[in-house]
């Protein structure tokens, strides 16, 4: 009789422990699926608070978290347009590049497409140039080039493409720059090849300024160095021819006039 009382209250109590473990595992929250549309929104929704406070470092982690659990959807797209704009924030250019070359190649037809080449463009453009060019009273004329023409592919394809985008009166005015820096550019190497008495070399540099960006403001300067290298070269027609053209483009340059030119033999003294 004990026995079987001692093995019902040992069922009972049996059945109350599974009861409960059954009714506290019905009563606790299922975990929420983190591929879901809410899970996937709000992590990008971080991400956007991190973009917001400067948190780019941070920012760039979740994004790429976005983009993989978001794959194929228009908030994956917008998650790697974000996460290009924050690489650039960082002043990590070249991953910036690889992420930007990646969306306008998988999605051609997107919506965002030219933002994606503005943003492309921005980051070449990249005039800042850190306490570095600071120190060295460096500026954008004075550097390698090869970004400066990206950036110009970038905002000419933008403008071809788009030509009624909200970036595009931007993109125009990024490009006149562009194309005057080229330009100044190549008279920055003229004046080094002028100062070490290279005045083949130089005369050759100015041309293609004057060829390459017929409307740069810095020709004037352009043919003035053609026309004192051909005088250095004992090139009297090519001096005159030049200084002609000097005179028709220029007619009150500061370069043709005697005394400037005479202040002007520290010009290239001076670096």
């Amino acid at each position: 009789m004990h026995t079987m009382i001692r093995f019902h209250r040992a069922l009972a109590l049996t059945f109350a422990l599974a009861l409960g473990q059954l009714l506290g595992a019905c009563s606790s929250t299922p975990k929420e699926d983190p591929n879901s549309n809410a899970a996937v929104e709000r992590l990008y929704a971080d991400a956007k608070d991190d973009m917001a406070s400067g948190s780019y470092d941070r920012a760039i982690k979740t994004l790429e978290r976005v983009e993989g659990r978001a794959a194929g959807t228009l908030l994956a797209q917008q998650a790697t347009l974000d996460l290009a704009y924050a690489q650039y924030r960082t002043a990590e250019r070249a991953a910036a590049l690889v992420t930007l070359d990646r969306f306008i190649k998988l999605h051609p037809s997107s919506p965002a497409l030219d933002y994606a080449y503005y943003l492309r463009g921005l980051v070449n453009f990249n005039d800042n140039l850190g306490i570095l060019g600071s120190l060295a009273q460096q500026d954008l004329s004075e550097r390698d080039q090869q970004a400066s023409r990206d950036a110009y592919q970038s905002f000419r394809q933008l403008v071809t493409l788009f030509p009624q985008s909200r970036y595009a009166d931007e993109a125009r005015g990024r490009m006149d720059y562009i194309v005057n820096a080229l330009a100044e550019y190549e008279v920055h190497v003229a004046r080094y090849y002028f100062r070490r008495g290279a005045f083949l070399a130089a005369a050759n540099r100015a041309q293609q300024a004057v060829l390459e960006y017929p409307q740069a403001p810095a020709n004037e300067e352009a043919l003035y160095i053609m026309m004192q290298s051909y005088q250095r070269l004992g090139l009297e027609p090519l001096r005159n021819d030049t200084e002609r053209v000097l005179k028709q483009n220029f007619p009150n340059s500061r370069f043709s006039a005697e005394g400037v030119r005479q202040a002007r033999r520290a010009w290239w003294q001076l670096w």
